[in-house]
């Protein structure tokens, strides 16, 4: 298969045109996809881009470039209950997610997919960050969070 006028002045001549006829939001979107772009298509776009005096930075890099000291967020995340059946997990959440702690199902797609591996998987797991775990575990135990004062403690 011979690629012919393929790197040729009117390929470029094509893409220059192509390129014109784009807004300067498609131009930006190509450009932060441009690593599947010929060699040709590069410049051609590189060219067009400068003579709209568009940025040639990707969206991602002008995200961070526009807040340098944000940083993604970490958190470690623990297991305080597994389960091997979807709803009972989906129950534990919702107890959870009603009482405004934050929690996430790890493994939940790849059981709802085929149960049999949730043996496999360790079984569906709740999982909260480390300052909400004893809270947590409190409330799925019924127990519910810790009474800030003692109105409604036996006497």
């Amino acid at each position: 298969m011979a690629l012919e006028g393929f790197g040729s002045k009117q390929e470029r001549l094509r893409l220059a045109q192509f390129y014109a006829a784009l807004s300067d939001g498609e131009l930006q979107e190509l450009f932060g996809e441009s690593g599947s772009l010929t060699e040709e298509a590069r410049t051609a776009l590189a060219s067009e881009m400068s003579r709209r005096n568009l940025p040639m930075e990707s969206p991602a890099e002008a995200e961070d470039s526009a807040a340098p000291g944000r940083r993604p967020e970490l958190r470690d995340l623990l297991t305080i209950r597994q389960f091997r059946d979807l709803p009972e997990a989906l129950l534990a959440k919702s107890v959870l997610d009603s009482a405004g702690i934050e929690c996430f199902l790890g493994d939940d797609n790849l059981i709802r997919m085929d149960w049999l591996w949730s043996n496999l998987l360790g079984g569906i797991k709740l999982r909260v960050r480390q300052e909400d775990a004893l809270v947590a575990s409190r409330l799925l135990e019924g127990g519910g969070a810790p009474e800030s004062d003692g109105e409604n403690s036996p006497k």
